[in-house]
């Protein structure tokens, strides 16, 4: 029989084992609580990714951008730089060479751009270069008014469209060089030229164009 003295040693230690099994018990519970949650939270933070991709789609398709041919208004790009031209000005042109492989790309471009390009090469500076593209109307006004505001363009609006021009000098030789700009319905017609202007050249493509 135990005596007395020793009887409070063994209620310490069960109370002790007791007391490691259900700290121990606790810690599994705990632990076993957290493990979901940190899986759960993994996956959220993958998931606004996607989610948030899927988000912006539509609003990054859903402004329409301009295609080249045919562009957003339905006006189809030309194809052929003879024959957006009128028989008058094909005559100012006549002996003029087209799209020398010396002047580099020209013609129909990947994007539908046609370019033309009207220059000898062995023209010390005579040329005409124009490139027919679709531009949207903010970008496509917003250039011209750059070039009306900062480089002295004149602009006005014919024939249903907007119009820039400007002439100045050539600093090598003596012949004048310039620019016309025409925008209308997503399409730019763009041409620079130096010593070679032929009269009536960009209402002609106009009105092949939009007539």
């Amino acid at each position: 029989m135990l005596s007395p003295a020793r009887q409070p040693r063994y209620g310490v230690a069960m109370n002790a084992r007791f007391s490691a099994v259900a700290g121990a018990l606790l810690l599994v519970a705990v632990l076993s609580a957290c493990s979901p949650a940190s899986e759960g939270a993994g996956d959220a933070g993958g998931s606004p990714s996607p989610s948030a991709g899927a988000s912006e789609g539509p609003d990054e398709t859903g402004t329409p951008s301009p295609s080249p041919s045919p562009t957003a208004k339905g006006v189809a790009l030309p194809t052929d730089c003879r024959a957006i031209l009128s028989d008058d000005v094909l005559a100012q042109l006549e002996g003029v060479p087209l799209n020398d492989a010396a002047f580099g790309p020209s013609g129909v471009g990947t994007d539908g751009t046609l370019t033309c390009i009207w220059a000898d090469p062995g023209a010390d500076t005579t040329s005409l270069v124009t490139t027919i593209s679709g531009m949207n109307r903010g970008p496509a006004l917003d250039m011209l008014n750059a070039l009306a505001d900062n480089e002295g363009f004149s602009c006005f609006t014919p024939d249903g469209g907007t119009r820039c021009e400007k002439t100045w000098p050539n600093t090598q030789y003596p012949v004048t060089d310039g620019r016309t700009l025409f925008w209308r319905d997503d399409i730019l017609i763009d041409t620079r030229y130096s010593n070679l202007a032929p009269s009536g050249y960009t209402s002609a493509i106009v009105e092949h164009l939009f007539d």
